[in-house]
């Protein structure tokens, strides 16, 4: 492998990290791809990361390579090709999340496509599927990092990134239980900060930071706790916009319809809702929240009108940016802000 120095960015990442794709799926192959026995399981496996893979945003992904450039002056081609064989490995893992979760929320449509599991080959079969997208993650890393000295670290970060998630993705289902009687008692602000911290803040943003740390030799703990601080907290900004986006979000731009209203899913914009709700107004969410009847799930969206959420939103997104901003100055410690920075200001205003 060609180990010379690299010393400014592709000028297009994204086609450079998609490159690396073929090769992944190509090596997932390896122990079994010489038995005649497991010719269909290899098709139907190639099948399954080829729908749930590469079709996202690759914001995770593609933040690992982004951060490292910013934690290390100058990388090699090895170093840039193992930053995006991490990436990648987020990527899948989050294919894993959302076959799961997309089973788990009886929902439609994924990246503007049907969900896997709405596949009429695939089924409950997808939930062996989401399993085998969890096991890619592991076997891309012995394959390209088990010499590494941080392999360890990246292996360990992994396991702990996934339990957190699925920590986060249990509490957000007990709260609001699909199919079962509305009860908003456990819709507070503390109970939704938990499950974004837990379901989304890991995977989404500390991860792939973390990952490009281990990579460049920052192992402290401090360094750690500093950037999962930050990275937290740019979490739920972005879970608050996500909530936005499900209810007032372009389906053809989003590549999903919003389902969060149906689903009974303890979002921002319901939590400030009962918060503003008179009895009445309470009354009419009780009575219409959780409901995949059309006319039920509009008038919560008039509710959400009337109270001004859309407004509400906008004035929040302002401040909790100009906050983050704050965040990043004060407590980025010997870490470089623009790994922070870069973070933040992508997911400014976003619309999708």
């Amino acid at each position: 492998m060609n180990n010379s120095v690299s010393k400014k960015p592709k000028m297009d990442e994204l086609g450079e990290f998609d490159k690396v794709f073929p090769e992944l799926l190509e090596c997932l192959n390896e122990g079994c791809s010489k038995e005649k026995e497991m010719q269909k399981v290899l098709a139907w496996f190639k099948e399954v990361s080829e729908y749930n893979v590469p079709h996202g945003k690759k914001n995770r992904g593609l933040s690992v390579i982004a951060s490292l450039r910013f934690l290390k002056e100058s990388l090699t081609d090895e170093e840039e090709k193992i930053a995006r064989v991490l990436g990648w490995c987020i990527e899948w893992l989050q294919a894993f999340f959302l076959v799961a979760d997309d089973i788990m929320d009886n929902s439609s449509t994924r990246r503007g496509k049907p969900c896997w599991y709405k596949q009429d080959k695939v089924g409950i079969v997808a939930v062996n599927d989401a399993i085998y997208l969890e096991c890619c993650v592991y076997h891309i890393l012995h394959k390209y990092c088990r010499s590494k000295t941080y392999y360890v670290h990246v292996v360990d970060l992994f396991h702990q990134t996934c339990m957190q998630t699925v920590r986060g993705q249990c509490l957000d289902l007990i709260t609001a239980p699909s199919g079962g009687k509305v009860d908003f008692s456990d819709f507070t602000e503390d109970r939704y900060n938990a499950i974004v911290k837990w379901k989304t803040g890991y995977y989404s943003f500390y991860l792939p930071v973390a990952l490009a740390m281990y990579m460049s030799g920052v192992t402290d703990e401090d360094s750690h706790e500093r950037a999962q601080h930050i990275l937290l907290h740019m979490g739920r900004y972005f879970q608050i916009q996500d909530d936005f986006l499900d209810c007032y979000g372009d389906p053809e731009v989003i590549g999903k319809i919003g389902t969060d209203i149906q689903e009974n899913k303890c979002s921002w914009l319901v939590i400030q809702a009962l918060k503003k709700a008179t009895p009445s107004q309470r009354k009419v969410l009780e009575e219409n929240y959780a409901d995949t009847d059309p006319g039920k799930v509009q008038k919560v969206k008039d509710l959400y009108k009337e109270l001004q959420l859309k407004e509400l939103y906008h004035e929040f997104e302002e401040e909790s940016y100009n906050e983050l901003l704050t965040l990043i100055e004060d407590h980025s410690g010997g870490l470089p802000k623009s790994v922070f920075l870069k973070f933040a200001k992508r997911i400014y205003k976003r619309e999708k």
